[in-house]
């Protein structure tokens, strides 16, 4: 067989040097007719074996036979139909080969979104030590909400202390106010805060309603078991499981969350293989097809009312956060987002704590706690005067009167 150096010379000679067919046989030492072949061939020389054929050509019309008739038989099924007894990896090699030859196309969609029309929301639970306090780790525990916008690609994220309906829209506003503008979709898998299929039809939270309502936007469900549905979402978990997270350390939740929030430029810098550019430079006509932002914003996080018990303590999520003792038995407002937890008595600030991630825990204000004890000893100094405990002596002659015996003679 001629060696490629040899076919490389002789087009080599044939063409620079303008050399004869024989002469180039004749300095080669080879036939004229593999001069010949040489350089009409339109590629390099290629050693190729010979096919020696395979066990499987015997059986291989039974195969087409039965591939025509049920086109997803399984290759195991296939071979005891045939009755195969030798091995099965060239066996499956073969029926991967003929059976797309009796299966019909069934080609990928490509799905294309337009400037704003939505983004698809998701929680992701980093597999990461993240310190909450109270010696508690949200290892795997604390989501991060994610949107990732469809034209533009931007994603946006942010950690949040559970998955409960208030942080849940809590952390959802906040990641559109950092987009700056409303897309007109949000694509949620089944989040019980978000909704669920019943029936064969999405069913929303109220909560959901609400929020989507002040908004002016649309809240789409995907499907159970339908995955694509959400794949933006999904492949950025993936990029920042791999990219975001390794060598990283966090000492809290607020640490996790402001190292995230320097790392997203960076993310949306990169070239996106899939769109062909930057998220960056897709990123304002993708905003300027969005809605504006609500003139008042939609409710998000913790609101109710009630009276103050005598314990002073009022519950958020898991956690207790004690109030001014002053107000013991009046009515106050209880307000609590992703920061902070307040407590309003006729618009007076009662009490202002950081929200606690760790549960089950009870937290409490210093001045709380003495203004409570001073009010106990202030009660109890009041409980033992004498005058608090004298008591009023009545005249027989009352006793009489109310008896009616005033009358009679004894």
């Amino acid at each position: 067989m001629l060696r490629v150096e040899d076919w490389a010379e002789i087009r080599r000679l044939h063409r620079s040097e303008a050399m004869p067919i024989k002469a180039i046989a004749r300095l080669l030492g080879v036939s004229k007719n593999t001069v010949k072949a040489a350089i009409s061939a339109s590629g390099p020389p290629r050693y190729e074996r010979a096919p020696r054929g395979s066990v499987v050509d015997q059986v291989e019309p039974r195969l087409h036979e039965l591939l025509h008739s049920w086109p997803d038989m399984p290759a195991t099924v296939i071979a005891e139909r045939i009755g195969w007894t030798h091995s099965m990896t060239v066996l499956k090699d073969r029926v991967r080969e003929l059976r797309p030859v009796y299966l019909p196309p069934d080609p990928a969609s490509r799905t294309t979104y337009e400037p704003g029309e939505l983004a698809q929301c998701d929680l992701w639970f980093p597999d990461t030590d993240i310190p909450l306090g109270a010696g508690q780790n949200g290892r795997g525990k604390v989501p991060v909400i994610t949107m990732v916008a469809g034209y533009s690609r931007w994603i946006c994220g942010r950690l949040i202390p559970s998955r409960c309906t208030e942080d849940l829209f809590a952390g959802q506003w906040e990641l559109i106010r950092s987009l700056g503008a409303v897309p007109r979709a949000l694509v949620w898998d089944g989040e019980g805060a978000v909704g669920r299929w019943r029936g064969r039809r999405p069913e929303l939270t109220q909560a959901t309603q609400a929020f989507r309502g002040t908004l002016g936007i649309k809240v789409v469900l995907c499907k159970p078991k339908d995955p694509e549905a959400k794949g933006l979402v999904e492949r950025a978990h993936r990029y920042l499981e791999t990219s975001f997270l390794p060598g990283r350390r966090f000492n809290s939740p607020k640490d996790f969350n402001a190292q995230l929030a320097a790392w997203l430029p960076r993310a949306n810098g990169r070239v996106h293989r899939r769109i062909g550019c930057r998220p960056a430079d897709r990123i304002e006509p993708d905003r300027a097809a969005m809605l504006d932002l609500p003139p008042v914003p939609p409710a998000t996080g913790w609101s109710y009312r009630t009276r103050l018990p005598r314990d002073h303590y009022v519950r958020v999520d898991a956690n207790d956060y004690s109030v001014h003792p002053g107000v013991i038995g009046r009515l106050i407002e209880v307000t609590a987002d992703l920061e902070r937890v307040r407590v309003t008595c006729e618009s007076h600030v009662v009490a202002d704590h950081l929200r606690c991630w760790a549960r089950h825990q009870s937290l409490t204000d210093p001045t709380h706690a003495s203004a409570a004890v001073a009010l106990r000893s202030e009660r109890v100094i009041l409980a033992r005067r004498p005058e608090a405990t004298e008591v009023e002596h009545r005249a027989l002659s009352d006793y009489d009167r109310a008896l009616g015996l005033d009358g009679e003679v004894a």
